[in-house]
Parts: structure tokens; sequence; C-alpha cells
């Protein structure tokens, strides 16, 4: 478990992170996200001890990281791919680590063989791919077989089968009851991985649910509907709370009104139906709501 208590980090006069509370918890996975400049390095960096709090407390399985007496078996880290010795081989990167705290070689090649590193393991690190060097920082985290997982965009550079390998990875992590924190600014992957969701803007909380609660909130479920009794349909469901949109396409999208309401509504009403489909928002849409007024590098529209 990893538990935030009012963190702020100030550098001069910039404050990075500004009052973060939160508690990661085991057995889901719980994802990190936020803008460019929210806090989320810094905040990671912080757990890890790399950096200390200004003020306030943040604890991993109950200490300080720098009180952990085996820091490899407690907490997993991915902050930094590139974080290695580019003259040593993969094995004898994880084989330098292992040895600070008495882990033995079989584990080293267990955890080579699960990051799918078998074939290069005895090359330089330095002639690693981006994708390469993403597992090599991934089989680091797993050295210590650790309660608790901490991984900093771990699927860049990887390929589809490399995405889908983390994906499952570290849901099958949570469901041993380890507790893991995955940031990512890949919407769509976060959506099919996350049970959790903690989102920061301009270092503060900006949400702290579920990925179906923060999906609900911030954004609003549509039906599309295709009928050839158009207007006879919106006089039907006509009501206070129902909207009407016609893109132009042929097809309706109705809010304020559930799918199996418009369909016993047109039934009624001897209205033919060719389609009836129920749009709920997607991750991305809640995430750019919530942190539209969090951006701190802000992009102009494209005509």
């Amino acid at each position: 478990m990893i538990v935030a208590e009012n963190v702020t980090k100030r550098y001069g006069s910039k404050t990075a992170v500004d009052g973060v509370s939160f508690t990661v918890r085991p057995g889901t996975v719980t994802g990190f996200l936020g803008p460019n400049g929210a806090g989320k390095s810094t905040t990671m960096r912080m757990i890890v001890g790399l950096d200390a709090p200004t003020s306030g407390r943040v604890e991993v399985n109950g200490s300080q990281y720098g009180q952990l007496r085996s820091p490899l078996t407690e907490v997993g880290v991915l902050l930094d791919a590139k974080a290695v010795h580019t003259g040593r081989s993969a094995r004898d990167h994880l084989r330098a680590m292992a040895a600070t705290h008495g882990i033995p070689n079989r584990r080293v090649d267990e955890v080579i063989a699960l990051t799918g590193l078998d074939a290069v393991a005895r090359k330089r690190a330095g002639k690693f791919s981006l994708g390469m060097g993403q597992r090599l920082g991934i089989a680091a985290a797993l050295l210590g077989d650790p309660r608790t997982l901490i991984l900093d965009e771990p699927v860049n550079g990887l390929d589809p089968e490399g995405v889908r390998w983390v994906r499952d990875l570290v849901r099958h992590l949570a469901a041993e009851g380890r507790t893991v924190l995955l940031s990512s600014h890949l919407m769509s992957e976060m959506s099919q991985t996350a049970d959790h969701l903690i989102v920061l803007g301009r270092g503060r909380v900006l949400a702290d649910a579920s990925l179906t609660d923060l999906v609900h909130a911030w954004t609003t479920s549509t039906v599309a509907v295709r009928t050839p009794q158009a207007s006879d349909l919106v006089a039907a469901i006509a009501g206070p709370d129902v909207t009407v949109a016609d893109p132009g396409d042929g097809t309706l999208l109705v809010t304020g009104i559930s799918a199996p309401a418009i369909g016993d509504i047109a039934r009624d009403h001897d209205i033919a139906l060719h389609e009836l489909t129920p749009r709920t928002g997607s991750l991305e849409e809640a995430y750019m709501a919530l942190t539209e007024q969090s951006v701190e590098y802000k992009t102009k529209d494209i005509a």
C-alpha cells in the first residue's frame, strides 16, 4: 500500500506538488494520470525517496522508502528505463542489482525469461532499442518479487504484443494482492488496464475514483438512433430533459433518455428503428474534461 498525506514539494518559488493526499490499495491497478507538469513524476520520486517532500509524508507498506530494510523486495520501480550502465549486459545489470539484496541468480534468469529478454540478455544495454530498454526496466522492477510495483510509462516504445503483455502482467500482479501504481498518457490502454484512477493537475488531486465512476461523472451518455420516421420519433420522446442532435448522417444522437425507454416508445407508436445503440463516454473524454483548466502547455486546434 502507498499512502500520501498532504504532500507538498517546492522548488524555489515553484510548487510542483501542492497538498496531495491519496491511498493506493493492494489488489487493484491504480492509474496515475495528469497533463505534463502536473506533478506525477515528482510525486513518484518522493514515494521512492529520490526527492524529499517540503512538507507532508508518504509511506510504502507502512514505512518511508528510506527506512525499508530490503527495498527491492518491497517496491519494484520503473521511473527511467535509461538508468542503466550502458556498458553492461542486461544479465550483468540485473545480477549487480540482485547482489545488493542477496537475490539468487536464478531469479535473474526468471525475470529475463518473463520479460522476453532471453535472446539479448548478454548484449550491452546501451545497444538496446527503446522497447527492449523498457523490458529491462520492468525486469529490474520485478527482480525482488516486490509487494508494490510503481511503473512510469511502462509501455513506451513497446510493440502491440508488448503492450498487451504489460497489461496482462500488471492485472495478474494486482490479482495476487499486490499494489500497482501505473502512469501512462495512453488513455485507451489505461481504460483497459486500470481499476482506479488518481488524476493530478497543477500539483493537486483533481480526481480519486474508480474508472467507472470517473467516466460517468465527467461524460454524457448518448443513444444513437436510426429510423425512417425521425420526426415522429423526436416528437414521441420529447421531454424537458431530452435533447436530440442531428449530425446529418442519418443518425440521431439522443441524451436524457435510455435506449430501452426509446425502444418502448417507438414500439408503442409503431415507429420502425434501424439502430438503437447506447454510447457511453470514454476515459479520454472524461480526462480531457477534467483536466481542461489544468493543462500547462496548450496547443491550438487545427482548422
